[in-house]
């Protein structure tokens, strides 16, 4: 079996370093801090199915570093709350947060998103979540606190990078899991828990090509900053990393796991 590895911490803890902002650029094209699977492109694209406006208050949850926060505050112009467990994330976010001048606007807060959210009820317009549900488990209960904290009529949009759409060994599963903890479930499920905890489901859209080629791109600029990269990570940590990316291109591309969008509205005016 697999063993895990901390692509994380790795990220967080490593962020402003030469290397780690070059695979970024060489990754997603367009750099703002990210360590998902999400471009600069496909982030926009969210952005308008949200319907956002400079009004409106966004979290949002798992923020990792805070570039994504950052982004959208940029090109939405509101303001944003972050929060994430991983304290180096959180750190991250700060100093990015200082250095754009954005403190008043961009907020970011270390808590456990697994557990109850601190903030008051309807306290957000909308809310985002990117590639980060597949670690949270009990997702109809997340649901309900999304829910808790949207006003009437906010939205919800969210990805899933691990939706099963095919046969995945064991062995296949341990790999693609060897980052932290994951949850892996069918099409349909999602969709099923967001009307339960009484969502509207506006969009379900598949979206794994962006997947496909954001882990290609990414073991390959790995790889050709292997020298650099082992020398932050060392060796064990690096050739996890590349297994695990290596992996998710597999069976991404092969459409054994597929990556999913939802957009969900609590309903009201």
């Amino acid at each position: 079996m697999s063993q895990s590895v901390d692509l994380y911490g790795t990220a967080y803890g490593n962020f402003a370093t030469h290397a780690l902002e070059q695979v970024r650029r060489e990754t997603y094209g367009e750099d703002f801090g990210q360590s998902s699977w999400v471009t600069g492109q496909e982030y926009r694209r969210y952005f308008r199915l949200l319907g956002l406006r400079a009004t409106d208050h966004v979290l949002d949850v798992g923020c990792g570093s805070g570039g994504p926060a950052l982004f959208l505050a940029r090109e939405i112009g509101c303001p944003v709350t972050g929060v994430d467990i991983n304290e180096a994330g959180i750190r991250a976010g700060l100093a990015l947060a200082r250095e754009a001048g954005v403190q008043d606007k961009v907020h970011f807060r270390h808590a456990d998103v697994r557990e109850p959210l601190p903030f008051s009820d309807q306290a957000f317009d909308a809310l985002v979540c990117m590639d980060v549900m597949c670690h949270l488990p009990d997702r109809r209960r997340l649901f309900d606190e999304w829910r808790r904290v949207l006003r009437p009529g906010g939205r919800a949009l969210y990805t899933d990078p691990v939706v099963v759409t095919g046969l995945v060994s064991n062995e296949e599963l341990a790999t693609r899991s060897s980052t932290g903890y994951f949850e892996f479930g069918p099409p349909g499920v999602t969709e099923r828990l967001l009307r339960e905890a009484g969502f509207e489901v506006v969009l379900t859209e598949d979206v794994t090509d962006n997947e496909v080629e954001v882990s290609h791109r990414w073991h390959a600029a790995r790889q050709r900053l292997a020298a650099e990269l082992i020398w932050l990570e060392g060796e064990e940590t690096f050739a996890g990393l590349q297994r695990f990316l290596a992996a998710v291109h597999r069976l991404t591309a092969e459409r054994r796991l597929s990556r999913f969008v939802y957009l969900g509205r609590r309903p009201g005016p």
